[in-house]
């Protein structure tokens, strides 16, 4: 009982600091520097992406200064 007690504590202690099976990047320099250019290029078109869902990219007609409405 206590071998698989330990055994068990050990493979969840290993398990749980090795990190991710399948690396997301190369592990080539060159080809890591060029994966990751892709992902942050893709990062940027999504944030005008989303300006673009929400109209934030138009200009705004609106005036600088507070104007009165009313007749003076």
């Amino acid at each position: 009982m206590r071998h698989w007690l330990i055994s068990t504590a050990l493979a969840c202690t290993l398990l749980s600091s090795t990190g991710c099976l399948i690396p997301i990047y190369s592990g080539d320099p060159a080809r890591r520097a060029q994966e990751l250019f892709y992902s942050s290029e893709n990062l940027r078109a999504l944030l005008d992406e989303w300006e673009r869902i929400w109209f934030l990219d138009m200009p705004t007609h609106l005036t600088p200064h507070s104007v009165h409405g009313g007749i003076i």
